[in-house]
């Protein structure tokens, strides 16, 4: 089963992909895809649905897309996670999982524009698998981790590298800027990724592929992280973590390589869509 929402920035209503390139709305039974969904059923609530699709509302097809995720309680990031990217950025594969956070009103549709901040000429992207908590973890075990995995989705980590690396302090500063959390176009059930730890994953910028990789060069992978991340903090249901973006980097490239007004950034995680982002005028 595939979640979506849809609707205007700040409004969006949950639904579902139908035939073809159909929207079917689900707001007459489900509030939103946040916090109290998770703890009162999730997935759960949704099936009896797929039973006659039919009977729920259409929506036009050029409704834009927003996160399949209303804003959660946290946006966690893990660093460095793929040995390559390490390298590329200069810094040894980490011992234990590098976490940072990503502040929660960075998150925007999966086709919105991403605005460079004023002033900013080290804007960079970076491809990664995200997945959501299904509900309360605290001090999960970690053979017990998958059992706390909402879904899956698509994030472009979208990073300021100049505030993120040079101005001192921690690395969400240069994360958080307005529509640097583009997520989605999806959120997908667990049961339809068969193995998170074999899915290929690739970014192109401008048409010419920069990344290109597979998550079983995670160096730290999914239910690891669950674990470890549970027993440093409670996650709520609805919570999103991100799992680390491979080689290929503008920070990583000879030169180094950073977006500008009217680049175009194109993504997919196999199995979780393809989303797209033009490079905007300058936001905040």
């Amino acid at each position: 089963m595939k979640l979506l929402r849809f609707g205007q920035q700040g409004h969006e209503r949950p639904g579902l992909p139908g035939p073809g390139n159909q929207i079917l709305d689900l707001s007459q039974h489900v509030r939103d895809f946040d916090e109290s969904f998770w703890r009162n059923g999730g997935w759960d609530l949704l099936r009896p649905l797929l039973s006659d699709p039919a009977a729920l509302p259409v929506i036009p097809e050029a409704t834009r897309l927003g996160p399949p995720v209303a804003r959660p309680s946290k946006l966690i990031c893990i660093g460095l996670n793929f040995a390559d990217h390490a390298r590329e950025s200069g810094a040894k594969p980490p011992l234990e999982p590098v976490v940072f956070f990503k502040s929660t009103t960075a998150i925007c549709g999966p086709f919105d524009e991403v605005l460079l901040p004023p002033g900013s000429v080290k804007t960079d992207w970076e491809v990664e698998l995200a997945f959501v908590i299904g509900k309360e973890a605290r001090r999960v075990p970690l053979e017990d981790a998958p059992q706390y995995i909402g879904g899956y989705l698509l994030h472009n980590d979208v990073s300021e590298r100049e505030y993120q690396l040079e101005r001192g302090g921690q690395w969400v500063k240069g994360k958080s800027f307005d529509t640097f959390a583009p997520l989605g176009p999806w959120l997908v059930s667990p049961d339809e990724i068969a193995d998170p730890g074999q899915l290929d994953l690739w970014l192109e910028l401008n048409g010419k592929r920069v990344q290109q990789s597979n998550t079983r060069e995670l160096i730290f992978s999914i239910p690891f992280l669950v674990s470890y991340l549970s027993h440093h903090m409670t996650l709520l249901p609805g919570d999103v973590v991100t799992t680390g973006t491979p080689a290929g980097v503008g920070l990583g490239m000879n030169p180094p390589t950073y977006l500008r007004h009217g680049d175009v950034m194109r993504l997919s995680v196999e199995g979780l869509g393809e989303s797209e982002q033009r490079v905007g005028e300058v936001g905040m």
